[in-house]
């Protein structure tokens, strides 16, 4: 099949991924060519790790951080360097034909790095990771937990995006303008989420130890390091239904939006239906060095929490 000049070979298309919901590898595929034009602004210029499941999500999965081989060499690359010594060879998809491909190949899910390929020390978004308290499936305390920590997002002069992660809970998303690294950046996430843990103790938590955070809400801002990745908008999950992590307006959050709530075959509709609510999103870069100063000052005129102790 030719697909944006490439020529891209499809192979077992009939192949059962998501047996519960009777999709097929070919479902896969032509979910990924039907919501490409949308999705590629949101993955281009940035790596990204593959998870694949060559015999769908009731078999074996695995990440291939390094390109394999037997990519064709249109599939583009950038080296990244291990903190640890050494480096891998990263795909970067910029292309219809390069999704259609990973499709092909299995990968349900690509996963990108927070920093482009221009600079992977310096993060261009800022992720917050929300899931449910743990051992629930309480949306309705993931959701006030996104809605509250965008409205402080606001009050130092920021503005922050979501989506569903297609799994348990939502992911925030704040674009940068890149000149922090990645330290900086997460010092920044973990004392705005300090923050809020100050204005309701009795709802979120930093505390890294599952068993001692009950029935609050995890304000994971981890994945602000170096070498992480966080699941790509309009990205497959391997979950039962194939899942999709679909970017929202914030009213739907607020009238009630569900982490699985859109699918493999729903999203395809929603984007015929209405504007990727992302679609402004590549608009903004933000600057952290005012904002800053106003989150430190917030924090002054805030009391410690106990868990702070």
């Amino acid at each position: 099949m030719e697909i944006d000049g490439r020529h891209v070979e499809f192979s077992h298309r009939d192949k059962v991924f998501f047996p519960e919901a009777g999709l097929s590898k070919g479902d896969l595929i032509d979910y990924y060519l039907a919501v490409a034009e949308t999705m590629l602004p949101h993955v281009k210029g940035h790596p990204v790790s593959l998870e694949r499941f060559p015999d769908g999500i009731e078999g074996k999965g695995f990440f291939n951080k390094d390109t394999p081989e037997h990519f064709p060499d249109w599939i583009e690359t950038v080296t990244f360097p291990r903190r640890e010594g050494g480096s891998f060879h990263a795909p970067v998809i910029e292309s219809r034909a390069a999704l259609a491909y990973l499709a092909d190949q299995a990968v349900l899910t690509p996963h990108l790095y927070l920093a482009p390929v221009g600079n992977l020390e310096c993060p261009d978004r800022m992720i917050f990771d929300l899931d449910p308290p743990e051992g629930t499936r309480d949306f309705a305390a993931v959701r006030r937990a996104a809605l509250d920590l965008h409205e402080l997002l606001d009050e130092p002069g920021l503005a922050a995006w979501v989506q569903t992660s297609g799994s348990k809970g939502f992911h925030l998303l704040v674009p940068l303008d890149g000149k922090r690294d990645f330290d900086e950046v997460r010092d920044f996430a973990r004392q705005t989420a300090r923050l809020l843990v100050r204005r309701d103790p009795k709802r979120y938590t930093l505390e890294q130890r599952k068993e001692k955070r009950g029935c609050k809400v995890f304000l994971d801002v981890l994945r602000n390091s170096y070498g992480t990745t966080s699941v790509a908008p309009y990205a497959v999950r391997a979950k039962p239904g194939a899942p999709v992590a679909t970017p929202l307006e914030w009213s739907e959050v607020e009238r009630g939006a569900e982490p699985q709530g859109w699918t493999l075959e729903s999203v395809p509709r929603r984007l015929t239906q209405k504007e990727d609510p992302w679609a402004k999103l590549a608009k903004h870069a933000f600057s952290l060095e005012k904002p800053w100063k106003k989150l430190k000052a917030l924090l002054e005129d805030t009391p410690p929490a106990e868990e702070e102790d």
